[in-house]
């Protein structure tokens, strides 16, 4: 019995330091699409992006499909878009659209990264601009 009580105490000490340590996970690519063009979007560009760079970001996946243009597609990083483009629904070379939109968010995070990092916030937080 008092192993148990010590083993839970432990526990609940250990969670607890954890919890005032919010340590945010990263390397996430959200799938929020809804057809067919777009699982193999978002399988094709998070591919794409495992393969050439580290993941140390987050990003959001998301489709809405229209039956006059196809699906638009968007990347969200940070929640702010990076990436919009409309994908018609016979297309044939959706790995090579995928693959330049994989290279082209990449751009655009290690930018707006480099762009956080010039930015001066002595009067406000970055949150505040």
């Amino acid at each position: 019995m008092n192993r148990y009580c010590l083993a839970l105490i432990l526990v609940l000490s250990t969670s607890a330091a954890s919890a005032g340590e919010e340590e945010e996970m990263l390397g996430f690519i959200i799938d929020d699409t809804i057809s067919h063009i777009g699982h193999d979007f978002y399988y094709s560009f998070s591919e794409r992006l495992r393969a050439t760079s580290p993941m140390d970001f987050n990003l959001v996946v998301r489709e809405r499909p229209s039956a006059r243009w196809g699906s638009l597609v968007t990347v969200e990083f940070q929640q702010r878009l990076v990436y919009r483009r409309f994908l018609p629904p016979n297309t044939v070379e959706l790995k090579d659209e995928a693959y330049d939109a994989a290279d082209w968010v990449r751009g655009q995070i290690v930018q707006r990264k480099l762009e956080a990092l010039l930015q001066d916030t002595t009067d406000l937080e970055r949150d505040e601009l």
